[in-house]
Order: structure tokens, then C-alpha cells, then sequence
């Protein structure tokens, strides 16, 4: 692993990424192909956060937070800072004094695949973050790795300056140089959910709606004396 600090990456345009919290993960994460997810092990410390921005990445040692102090120097207005680990560690390496910091340079959540601690004072001061861990175990500050490199979390590769889109559903990423494509594609999606919440509120059966009937052909409908009959089990006793 190279010990750098990349000081320049290109970041996706802000206007484009704000476009995607207003749809949120699950919407952009099918729109792009379902692509993009980390994975249910990064959840919410919080509930009802929504947020996009550009992600500045960290790779620190285990049981070591000194690269995140090195990350917010790097900080723009609009970032997502975005933390992995040399090898798995669940450490509370992030809490309220960084989160204070990060606030002060515009920063607008972070995720991370180890530990956070100060959990309520995150959610007090309304910091946005999701974590694989919640650790009371704190970190050192020794140890340099990097910060602006690709990293890997949840099997998706977060590239800096790639668009991060975090709510109660978890964290998607998409590439930079998509963003603007992802942005149409979850309009659309939003559009065509629209018009079928509209049909399924008239009361329209989603079987019908989705064309689903040809793949129940295999079922039998019954009525409740014959399942009784048939496996023994009485249905009202």
C-alpha cells in the first residue's frame, strides 16, 4: 500500500450529486442497475439522515485514527469522508471531537467499515454517519496510510471524488464520471414508481401490474376444507 495523501482528485460536480439525495439509496441503487450497495453491514447511527457528497477516502491501520486527522485537511465543502481499514478492525476510531472538526470544513457524513464511538453525541450535534461497528475501544494516532486512494467496501471499490449517497437504507456509491446518468436514470425510476402507486392505491393488483400471473401457473388455489384435508393440519381449530 503507498503512504500518500493525494491533495487533488477530481470530485464529482456537487450540483449533480445533491440531485441524488433527494432520490436515496434504494431508488438510485436500482435505477444504476443495482449497483453500488456496501452492504447491509454498514448501517445508521441514525435514523432519518438522507445525504449525498463527494467522497474523500481514508485507508487507516487497525486500532489507529491518524489518518483521518490527516483527511481533514484535505476536507472540501460537500464531502463524504469514506474509511477503511489495512485489516478488519471494529475500534471506535471516529467520535464527536473529529465529527466537530469535519463540521467545520463543510464535511457532510462519513462511513466507515470499522467502529465510531460517541454514538449519541453524533446524533445529538446531527453528524450523519454509518459504520460497520459501534466500539467504545478508542484508537492511537501513529500509524500513516492514505488518504484519496481507491478503497473497497462491502465488495464496491470508492473511488475519491466518487458520488456517496447514505439514508436509513444503507450507503450506495456511484463513479464520478456517472453521476450525471445515474441522476436521469433515478428520475426516471421515480417517475414510473409514481404512476404505479397511483394504480396500486386505485386498487390495482401488483399480479396484473407486473405481469406476474404466467409465473404462479404452477400453484393450485384451494379452498381451506381441501388444505385441511390434504396435509392434516386444521386450519381454524
Amino acid at each position: 500500500m503507498l503512504n500518500v495523501v493525494v491533495t487533488d482528485p477530481p470530485r464529482a460536480d456537487l450540483t449533480e450529486v445533491d440531485k441524488l439525495a433527494e432520490y436515496g439509496v434504494a431508488t438510485v441503487h436500482e435505477a444504476i442497475g443495482r449497483e453500488g450497495y456496501l452492504g447491509p453491514a454498514i448501517r445508521p447511527n441514525q435514523q432519518g439522515a438522507r445525504i449525498a457528497g463527494t467522497a474523500l477516502t481514508v485507508v487507516c491501520w487497525p486500532g489507529d485514527n491518524l489518518m483521518i486527522h490527516a483527511a481533514v485537511e484535505q476536507a472540501r465543502p460537500g464531502d463524504v469522508i469514506v474509511i477503511t481499514t489495512a485489516s478488519p478492525s471494529s475500534d471506535g476510531a471516529f467520535g464527536e471531537l473529529l465529527a466537530t472538526s469535519l463540521v467545520a470544513h463543510g464535511v457532510r457524513g462519513l462511513v466507515t467499515a470499522g467502529g465510531v464511538r460517541d454514538s449519541a453525541e453524533l446524533r445529538e450535534m446531527g453528524f450523519p454517519v454509518w459504520s460497520a461497528s459501534i466500539s467504545a475501544q478508542g484508537t492511537v494516532k501513529e500509524t500513516t496510510g492514505s488518504v484519496n486512494v481507491p478503497v473497497v467496501i462491502g465488495g464496491q471499490v470508492i473511488r475519491p471524488g466518487d458520488a456517496v449517497v447514505a439514508d436509513d437504507d444503507g450507503v450506495c456509491v456511484v463513479p464520478r464520471v456517472n453521476v450525471a446518468a445515474a441522476v436521469s436514470a433515478s428520475a426516471a425510476r421515480v417517475a414510473k414508481e409514481d404512476a404505479s402507486r397511483a394504480r396500486l392505491a386505485d386498487g390495482d393488483l401488483g399480479l396484473d401490474m407486473y405481469n406476474l400471473r404466467p409465473k404462479l401457473t404452477r400453484l393450485e388455489y384451494i379452498t381451506a376444507e381441501e388444505y385441511s384435508r390434504r396435509s392434516g393440519e386444521v386450519m381454524n381449530p
